[in-house]
This record gives structure tokens, sequence and C-alpha cells, in this order.
């Protein structure tokens, strides 16, 4: 019969007994046997209430899903003929999506003829790359594909926690009075 390492409810270690004597000793006490470290040698067993553990352990993954952050990948769409007044209002709009902290993926679409001059979109890029340095950062570099030229721009991780900093000095905590 296979050991286990019992931990009490309390936390408080009961040490290595036989799989059968912590199930009694469990029961005993009102309690189940549940296993929590299953890679360790002796696993580890800890008597507590399963509905409790249950519980505990959805809140928990509840708590994590909040706290998770999820990020939306933003499209602008430009032409190597881009005139200045519509890139303005592009430029504009993925400085807001950046700073609202979304990707942006800047993708130019060639037709035609157009793709013997590739140049052209690479500079669309260069340009955007060059108006978005002060709050945003390449991830991917200018590429072709198929008939798209397109680059992925994220937020600067240092504009990021300057971000994070300011919400929390924003936020009414505990106020010493």
């Amino acid at each position: 019969m296979p050991a286990v390492r019992v931990v009490a409810e309390d936390g408080e270690p009961l040490g290595v007994m036989d799989t059968r004597d912590a199930i009694q000793k469990a029961r005993d006490m009102g309690l189940d046997l549940v296993e929590i470290a299953t890679n360790a040698d002796p696993p580890v067993c800890k008597i507590i209430d399963y509905g409790k553990f249950l519980y505990e352990q959805k809140k928990k993954q509840h708590e994590a899903k909040k706290k998770q952050v999820n990020v939306t990948v933003k499209e602008v769409k430009f032409r190597p003929a881009t005139d200045e007044h519509d890139y303005s209002y592009r430029l504009k709009r993925c400085r807001e999506w950046i700073e609202d902290g979304d990707k942006v993926r800047a993708a130019i679409a060639f037709r035609g003829r157009e793709m013997s001059h590739r140049e052209l979109g690479q500079k669309i890029l260069q340009r955007l790359h060059a108006d978005m340095a002060d709050i945003a950062e390449v991830e991917v570099a200018p590429k072709m594909e198929g008939y798209q030229m397109f680059t992925i721009l994220v937020p600067r991780k240092d504009l990021k926690e300057k971000k994070a900093k300011a919400q929390k000095a924003e936020q009414p905590g505990d106020s010493q009075e």
C-alpha cells in the first residue's frame, strides 16, 4: 500500500502514513482526504472538506481570470497612394488604440501594377513607425504577405508601467486623514 504525506486542515503536517490510515483519519474527523501535490514523493494529501476545496479553487480561478488582460489587435489599412489627410486621420486612430493598450496592425494593400512599387508602401510604414515611436514599438517589422505589406505595433512597456502607476494614484484608496 503506497504512503502519502498528510497535512491537516490548518496546515499542520501530520507526517507520512499509509493511504488507508490517512483516509480513516479523515473520516474520523468528518472530512475528506484530498490529493494536493501529485508529483511529490510521496504525494501530498490534505484533510479538508472537499466541497469547500472545490469552492476555493473555483474562486481562485475566477480571480485569476479577472486579472487577465485581453489585448485586441486593431487594423488600419493604407494604400500606396494614401493622401496626407487620410494618413493623418489613420495615424490619429492608431495613437488612440495604442494609448488604450491595443496592438495595431498597419497593412498596405497593393493592386495590379502597384506591386512593382513596394518601396512606396515601405515608406508609409517607416513613416508610421517614426510618428508612433514615442508611444509604440515595432513587434513585427514590415513584411509582404501576398498582395499586402504589414507591420504590427505594440504599446511601449515603459509607458504601460507609467499608465498603471497613474491609474493606481487616481483610485481613491485608504486615505490618511
